[in-house]
């Protein structure tokens, strides 16, 4: 479990991929302190299992689904990733719940300057932005944000002067793919209150709501 507080920004090292499976060696070092082989670190907000530690950096498996589902086989040698260990137990809970499991890519289709903020705006497919929730919390690329305004294709963020420091997403431009995951609690109170479990229903179409007025007649509202 996550907060989207990211700690450190790293660079990727190595990039090994295949049609199936893949593998990245980041270039860090505060991630690193307390971090066992096996323990599990956020990259983009993917939630990945570490393989291997050395002084200063770490390896970590991507398998199949993770490469379809999030930005990481597009990453070069070079390029910054926003990184973050497991919370402790004992740590302070700054974000929101994040999993680390990314449900899909979005896409920034504009980005504006206003005063010191930076608003990003993005497009997401259906079946994720259902989801998104103005005054919500949604993830992007791991960094805990709160929805500043939705539409029925887009929503937007706005990023202020720490965030675009410590994170990677002030180098992001139009058209750049972006790791989306949406609010937990949201995603348990959909399957509750739809007839069918997301994962009968193919990607992107939306669900047929079980909550009627004959529901909502029959529970006393």
């Amino acid at each position: 479990m996550f907060t989207g507080i990211v700690e450190e920004i790293g660079a990727v090292r190595t990039v090994v991929s295949g049609s199936e499976w893949g593998s990245l060696s980041i270039g860090a070092r505060q991630v690193l302190e307390d971090t066992r082989r096996g323990d599990s670190i956020a990259v983009n907000g993917v939630c990945l299992t570490v393989t291997a530690l050395s002084r200063d950096g770490f390896t970590a498996d991507v398998m199949a689904e993770t490469l379809r589902r999030s930005n990481l086989g597009a990453l070069k040698v070079g390029e910054a990733v926003n990184l973050e260990r497991a919370l402790a137990a004992n740590g302070r809970f700054g974000g929101h719940i994040v999993s680390g499991h990314v449900d899909n890519l979005g896409e920034i289709v504009n980005t504006k300057q206003e005063g010191s903020a930076l608003w990003l705006t993005l497009s997401a497919p259906p079946d994720v932005l259902e989801l998104v929730v103005k005054k919500g919390s949604v993830t992007l690329d791991g960094v805990s944000l709160t929805v500043a305004e939705r539409t029925e294709r887009t929503f937007s963020v706005s990023l202020i002067p720490t965030t675009q420091t410590d994170t990677t997403l002030l180098r992001k431009r139009p058209g750049d793919k972006i790791n989306l995951e949406t609010d937990i609690i949201g995603k348990y109170v959909r399957a509750l209150l739809h007839k069918s479990a997301p994962a009968a229903l193919p990607e992107g179409q939306s669900q047929e709501s079980r909550l009627t007025e004959d529901f909502l007649r029959r529970n006393g509202f």
